[in-house]
């Protein structure tokens, strides 16, 4: 699906974004950066549906946003996972119907995790394997759409360099329009088909995944 942002604007006690124009294409991978504050993550919600415009509208699919739906799946920065469910039973929330257990082990699988680790509880994994787990909750409801908003910054780096590979992987097999926020502009031009920079002043400059040394030049 694609995502068209027509002239929004987003004020609180001082505007967020001011007149932002964006449409991604079905199947990219668009990176968002810029520095905190810019509105990166109001953005994000936008898509979402999460939050609404003070002016402006956002589609997806031809469809204004005004609620989060299946459309749009949604990684955050930080693990949204159930506590007193296990492994299985956090990705299988959500899912109805006869065959739900086997789709969501595939889908575990998938994101690296073994069959093993289904039984297990969210204090019982590693930040990386929480959030496979969190990928795997979002990706189960086969989302067109797939937002993640700093998804990677809590973890170390080793980790970090195998999560990009493995969202990068799932991307090319899915064809799944992917928007990701993040502040590592390396991370952005390596991951993004495009990279999207929001500047302070809400003007979005498309930098069309440069070098990543001209990336780091951009004024934010």
């Amino acid at each position: 699906m694609n995502i068209q942002i027509q002239n929004v604007s987003v004020e609180y006690q001082r505007p967020i974004l001011e007149n932002i124009d964006l449409e991604i294409e079905a199947g990219e991978f668009v990176s968002i950066v810029g520095q905190t504050g810019c509105g990166k993550s109001t953005l994000l919600r936008l898509i979402l549906g999460e939050q609404i415009p003070s002016r402006g509208r956002v589609l997806v699919g031809g469809k204004e946003r005004t609620q989060p739906d299946p459309t749009c799946g949604y990684v955050p920065q930080k693990y949204s996972l159930f506590p007193d469910r296990t492994v299985l039973g956090n990705v299988t929330f959500g899912l109805n119907g006869r065959g739900a257990r086997e789709t969501a082990l595939k889908m575990i699988q998938r994101t690296g995790l073994k069959e093993s680790d289904a039984a297990k509880y969210p204090h019982q994994l590693s930040g990386g394997m929480q959030q496979r787990v969190a990928i795997a909750q979002a990706l189960v409801m086969n989302p067109p759409v797939l937002l993640m908003d700093e998804a990677f910054s809590a973890l170390d780096p080793g980790t970090r360099a195998g999560m990009q590979r493995l969202i990068k992987e799932l991307w090319e097999e899915s064809g799944t329009t992917i928007v990701f926020v993040t502040h590592n502009t390396r991370e952005a031009a390596y991951l993004g088909t495009r990279v999207i920079a929001l500047a302070n002043r809400s003007i979005a400059l498309d930098v069309s995944a440069p070098a990543e040394e001209e990336l780091e030049h951009v004024f934010l």
